[in-house]
């Protein structure tokens, strides 16, 4: 009897301490900062772009261009839950994943990734996906149909973001190789900067894409509140990639925040000293432009690293909105690549020069490791090639399905508000004046 009883006390401890490791595997305050992480971020879509995008658009292409980023948004969760996730972190190969999470059937809401619950990294990095996939939108806006765009959004996350995530966050061939980026340089910056350059070679310029009445904006309060809202859903961006509440995280978004007002800051700067004319478009262009470079060096770098990111994202998001731009007078309608794909290209490799070990372990050039700097080029070098090759073919078939991408000229001159979607944003005022 004794025996019995001192093996019934034995299993009792034993599966204890089993229900113990269970619980404390799932981290309440890691969780609690992931969930209010990926609410910050899915925010940055349907209203931050949405905003930052339609406000710089003209009037009558408001809705449409506020419709596509929305659109993107619900597309790429879609597809994200069916297949891109399991195309990004599913096991796979070297290349891409596999389907072993498709409909994440295979995870269940007591499974754990580190010290969250799956899903909830499933949904965060969702929100990634969408965002990707909605930036590419503002180099084609005001001339692409709403029907090729959905059609696009969705193969788009499957055949281009799936596997580049895949490579470098999901255990694919960059993964492993000392790339630094923290939460999406390569993955969502220059890979949709890069997409969306292509496109507005392969839709070609607007109707009237030099007239200046083309590149007046329907409203700056909107643009700069979209600005204000990617930024405070950029601290959920950066800071929630560590997939903790730690240390890292803080300083993510301690320096995401210096990034951000340092390159709002010098492009106000620039303007004031060769236009003469400090505007508030601007100063919310280089915001976002420092907050685009801060992005992959967010958990590798310092304060005074982030002020030297932040300063040169802004000089370089000038450069090339103002002045390449004009150079190759290609007709990216919002700037898609100037802001994301060119800054991104400076801050994935500034991060190879601005990395401090001291503040996530990895070292760069001015920590005496140049050799980071031609890791990060590798990186960058093969996104940039297999982005611009693989949105090509994805647009070129989604033409093919919806039997053509762009609208009629008379469709683009009248407008994609009233003659595509049989809505206008300013109705009610207009007829507020005709009563």
């Amino acid at each position: 009897m004794k025996q019995l009883f001192g093996f019934l006390l034995v299993l009792f401890l034993s599966t204890g301490s089993i229900y113990a490791q269970d619980v404390v595997s799932i981290n309440s305050g890691d969780t609690a900062w992931m969930l209010i992480a990926t609410a910050l971020v899915m925010l940055m879509t349907p209203a931050g772009l949405a905003l930052f995008y339609g406000g710089l658009t003209q009037n009558k292409h408001v809705l449409n261009t506020i419709g596509m980023s929305y659109m993107a948004f619900c597309t790429g969760t879609i597809v994200w839950v069916i297949a891109g996730y399991s195309l990004a972190f599913g096991e796979g190969n070297a290349w891409i994943g596999d389907f072993s999470h498709f409909l994440l059937a295979d995870i269940g809401v007591n499974d754990v990734s580190g010290s969250i619950p799956s899903l909830l990294f499933v949904v965060f990095q969702g929100t990634f996906a969408a965002i990707a996939v909605a930036i590419v939108s503002g180099s084609v806006i005001e001339r692409v149909r709403f029907s090729t765009w959905g059609v696009f959004s969705v193969i788009w996350v499957l055949a281009v973001y799936a596997p580049i995530a895949h490579w470098v966050w999901g255990g694919g061939f960059l993964s492993n190789s000392g790339e630094m980026d923290f939460a999406g340089g390569t993955v969502i910056h220059i890979n949709a900067g890069v997409a969306g350059l292509v496109l507005s070679y392969l839709v070609g310029k607007r109707k009237g894409h030099s007239l200046e009445e083309v590149r007046k904006p329907s409203s700056i309060k909107f643009m700069v509140l979209g600005s204000a809202l990617l930024w405070f859903g950029w601290f959920g961006f950066n800071g929630g990639s560590q997939l903790a509440a730690d240390g890292v995280a803080a300083n993510a978004i301690l320096v995401t925040n210096i990034a951000a007002t340092a390159g709002a800051l010098i492009w106000l700067t620039i303007e004031w000293f060769i236009v003469k004319k400090p505007t508030l478009i601007g100063m919310a262009s280089g915001a976002i432009s420092g907050l685009v470079g801060i992005t992959p060096a967010s958990g590798f770098v310092d304060t005074s690293g982030a002020l030297a990111i932040g300063i040169i994202s802004g000089i370089v998001g000038y450069w090339g909105v103002v002045h390449l731009k004009s150079m190759v007078n290609h007709d990216d309608t919002l700037d898609a690549f100037g802001i994301h794909g060119l800054v991104g290209i400076a801050g994935a490799l500034l991060t190879g020069v601005f990395a401090n070990p001291a503040v996530n372990g990895g070292a760069g050039l001015l920590f005496g490791n140049p050799g980071q700097v031609l890791v990060q080029a590798k990186a960058v070098i093969i996104t940039i090639v297999f982005s611009a090759v693989a949105t090509a073919i994805v647009w070129k078939l989604s033409e093919l399905i919806t039997r053509g991408g762009r609208i009629n000229e008379e469709l683009e001159l009248e407008g994609m508000d009233i003659g595509y979607h049989g809505e206008h944003h300013m109705v009610v005022e207009e007829n507020k004046i005709l009563n």
